[in-house]
């Protein structure tokens, strides 16, 4: 749980107490590779925090899959619009390798911010910087060429161009499969 707590305490002050509070009231999570771990349609119970794993978030249109995300450590995963607002995942979540993450329910999560003041806090600021992300991407959606956005995003998480099948990175960026395998084999990042 170091790691989760080295991550939260990135956003600010968090006490030993604090800390000790938050593993607490969390609970180990094991995700098999292609496990889904939120359908479309189910409830998103529970905030992950991940240890180790990359999961993927998409909606399935048309018979077209489209990714959403990717999750990996140190970061939380699920579907935030359905754990937030306790209501019905518009997309599935899925374990694209095997997983490990820590859980902790909706509302055990709102009787620590109840709790304390600095948890809250904390956790403003890591949805305010993944808001901060989702707002770059839509920009980087909108307005960069394909080139643009596939040299941002190698840029960004060179990582995931090794550890995530190519046809899942071109749903992310909006890029034709084909168009991906081009710029793959001839942009220097």
């Amino acid at each position: 749980m170091e790691d989760l707590t080295a991550f939260l305490r990135l956003f600010g002050t968090l006490s030993d107490e604090d800390a000790a509070l938050i593993c607490d009231a969390c609970r180990p999570r094991h995700y098999a590779k292609g496990e889904v771990i939120t359908a479309a349609g189910a409830l998103q119970r529970d905030l992950l925090f991940v240890h180790d794993g990359i999961q993927m978030s998409y909606h399935e249109h048309d018979g077209k899959l489209h990714v959403i995300a990717f999750t990996y450590p140190p970061s939380f995963s699920g579907v935030p619009e359905s754990f937030l607002h306790q209501t019905p995942s518009p997309y599935t979540l899925q374990a694209l390798t095997a997983s490990h993450c820590s859980a902790i329910a909706r509302e055990q999560l709102d009787g620590l911010f109840d709790r304390s003041q600095a948890i809250e806090r904390i956790f403003r600021r890591t949805a305010e910087t993944m808001l901060t992300g989702l707002l770059v991407r839509h920009r980087e959606l909108q307005a960069l060429s394909m080139e643009e956005r596939f040299t941002a995003f190698a840029q960004r998480s060179p990582h995931l161009l090794r550890m995530v099948p190519h046809k899942y990175l071109a749903s992310y960026l909006n890029i034709d499969p084909t168009n991906f395998s081009k710029l793959f084999n001839s942009v220097r990042i």
